[in-house]
Parts: structure tokens; C-alpha cells; sequence
């Protein structure tokens, strides 16, 4: 190793430097919320699920605000926090609701082609997102995936309306519905640009807490 090359690599911040950085740390909260929605999934307990699920939105919409706000931010530091945020992306709005699907249709193989629909149009979501960035500066194209777990979190709110079998077709149809946009040329706003629109999902995610733990007692 040169000397150069062993200068650079000491110049490195260290991985868990990065922890400490506030958006960062609500990244990571936000995935331990979709851990939780996982978990709860996995158990069948949609209701304690859905209140970790939205929170995830919550706590991913946060972070760019309060990285927006924080003044002496380095590029690489946007950078980590950028590839940060894809990464538990596909986790949060592309694993966490293939697996609440699954479990909702009591896991039966007819159920892997949705999951492995919307996960796969989660990714390529990402990926897109990923090369090009907003439409003009100022719209997704396709439906965010952000919103797949708002509108899923809110289509609970008639499940016990249905039967169990017959609201897993319901879910099953709205899932693959949401896959459709997430994927399409539609151009969709950048909501959680707007400290409004922030404010707005806090209200949508303490009512919808204070619903689904209601329900829960």
C-alpha cells in the first residue's frame, strides 16, 4: 500500500461515525419500525403491524427534513444518508408488505407471485429513482413507495369488514394495483417535501396509532 493510498484510508471516517447523524438515526428508527411491522406480521397481529408501518413513513419522511435543516452537512455525509435511506427503502416498502401479504393469506404459494411482483417493482422503483432522480426537479415518476404503506395501513381500516379470505383477495388486488403505479410513467409530487405534508403525516400516524391500538386492547 502507498503512502498516498494509506493516508486516504486513514482520512476515512469510520462506518459508525455515521450513526451519530441525526436523519441518520432517524433512518434507522424508521427501520426498527418496519422490523416491528415484520415481526408482528409474521405473528399475525395486523393491527400492532400496521401502527409499526406507518410509523416507518413517519420516520423516513423526518429525515430529509431534518437533514434540510442541519447547516455544515459534507456531501459524503448526504451521500451515506442517501444510500442509507434506498437501502431501508426496499425494506421497509418492499419487504415488510410482501411479508404482511404473505402472512395474511396464511403463507399459501399463490401468494409468492404478488410478493414477488411488488418487491420486484419496489426495486426497480428504487433503481430508477436512483439513476435519474425527480421528473424536473419536482416529481416522482410512478407512484412513491412511501405511499404503498399509507394506502395499505388505510385499506385496514375496513378489514374487519370482510372475512378473512375474502379481504386477502382485496389486499392481494390492492397490492398488485399499487406495483402497477409504483412502476408506471404517471408523475406523482414529491409530498414529503413539504413541512405541511410532514405535519399532515404526523396527524395521519397518531390517528391511525390511536386506532389500530384500540383495536389491539
Amino acid at each position: 500500500m502507498s503512502n498516498n493510498d494509506a493516508a486516504l484510508q486513514e482520512a476515512q471516517p469510520t462506518i459508525l461515525s455515521y450513526v451519530k447523524d441525526l436523519p441518520n438515526l432517524c433512518s434507522l428508527a424508521g427501520l426498527a419500525c418496519t422490523l416491528s411491522a415484520i415481526y408482528f406480521s409474521i405473528l399475525g397481529v395486523f393491527y400492532a403491524a400496521m401502527i409499526g408501518m406507518v410509523w416507518a413513513v413517519a420516520f423516513d419522511w423526518a429525515d430529509g427534513l431534518i437533514a434540510r435543516r442541519i447547516a455544515g452537512r459534507t456531501g459524503n455525509d448526504r451521500a451515506f444518508g442517501g444510500q442509507l435511506d434506498v437501502l431501508i427503502d426496499i425494506v421497509s416498502y418492499g419487504v415488510a408488505p410482501v411479508i404482511l401479504l404473505l402472512s395474511y393469506g396464511d403463507f399459501a404459494p399463490v401468494y409468492l407471485l404478488g410478493g414477488f411482483v411488488m418487491l420486484a417493482a419496489a426495486a426497480l422503483r428504487l433503481s430508477y429513482f436512483s439513476t435519474y432522480g425527480l421528473a424536473g426537479g419536482a416529481k416522482y415518476t410512478g407512484l412513491a413507495l412511501d405511499n404503498n404503506s399509507l394506502l395499505i395501513v388505510l385499506l385496514f381500516l375496513f378489514e374487519s369488514a370482510f372475512s378473512q379470505s375474502a379481504f386477502a383477495v382485496v389486499l392481494y388486488l390492492a397490492c398488485l394495483s399499487l406495483a402497477a403505479l409504483n412502476v408506471s410513467p404517471i408523475k406523482t409530487p414529491k409530498l414529503s417535501g413539504s413541512p405541511a405534508n410532514v405535519v399532515a403525516l404526523a396527524v395521519y400516524t397518531l390517528a391511525m396509532s390511536g386506532f389500530y391500538g384500540w383495536k389491539l386492547l
